[in-house]
């Protein structure tokens, strides 16, 4: 039977689209729509506290395409911040236009390669505390997707062993260094959470990066052998000083 890598595991993540309902967003008067932005950038304001804390994070983007109109990606301690969030965009007015379209829940993780000492707790150097902990950059563009590990006869990841497992992420790993300061990447597990069993995020100032770094890991052995993926949703960042504007009719 093949090892179980272990993970060091740090914020829950959620990826939360939405639809908005324009044409009901129209109907409604202007003294109405501008009450509704007011009350959820005092939403806002809290999100703001709590990444200001380094309490988790958060970004707000324009999605590209129709699989929705907004991507809201959050990061916080628990789930049940993620909940308490999703509840308080569902009560407020605004949130009777923002129509779930699609989401998708991970924890932030590592892969212990090097097992711990035994009777010794590991300390998280500040490198590592800010990879399981990061606060979301607010760099132009984001794309995010889920992915698998095939379980086919020929090419079962689960059946190979730890030592080549870490060799085929390692390879893979030198790939995406060649994009460092154009890419930055935040990689969530999800299995017992969600349908597939990793989330990746992608930030980048230019989209094209996306596409770049994407097609050259496809030939990464790791990727060519066992990688199976969901759909891709890229967005534009939306800062909140253009947020209201967003909503004009």
């Amino acid at each position: 039977m093949a090892e179980a890598v272990v993970t060091m595991d740090g914020w829950c993540k959620l990826h939360d689209t939405r639809t908005f309902d324009w044409p009901s967003w129209k109907m409604i008067a202007e003294e109405e729509r501008k009450a509704a932005i007011n009350e959820f950038q005092e939403i806002m304001k809290k999100w703001d506290a709590v990444e200001e804390n380094k309490e988790g994070s958060q970004s707000v983007y324009k999605v590209v395409g129709n699989k929705a109109d907004l991507l809201f990606i959050f990061l916080r301690p628990t789930m049940d911040e993620l909940e308490e969030i999703k509840r308080d965009i569902n009560r407020s007015k605004l949130g009777d236009f923002l129509i779930p379209a699609y989401s998708y829940v991970s924890i932030v993780e590592m892969t212990m390669h090097n097992p711990m000492q035994e009777g010794k707790d590991r300390e998280l150097s500040p490198a590592v505390e800010a990879r399981l902990k990061p606060i979301l950059p607010k760099w132009e563009y984001a794309c995010f997707y889920p992915m698998a590990r095939r379980r086919e006869q020929h090419a079962n990841w689960f059946e190979i062993s730890k030592a080549e497992r870490t060799r085929l992420l390692y390879e893979h790993g030198m790939t995406g260094r060649k994009y460092a300061g154009k890419v930055k990447e935040i990689i969530s597990g999800s299995i017992g959470l969600d349908e597939w069993e990793w989330c990746v995020t992608l930030f980048a100032h230019d989209p094209l990066q996306f596409k770049k770094i994407v097609y050259e890991m496809r030939f990464d052995e790791v990727t060519t052998k066992f990688a199976e993926f969901g759909d891709f949703i890229i967005g534009a960042y939306l800062p909140e000083e253009d947020f209201a504007g967003y909503f004009e009719v």
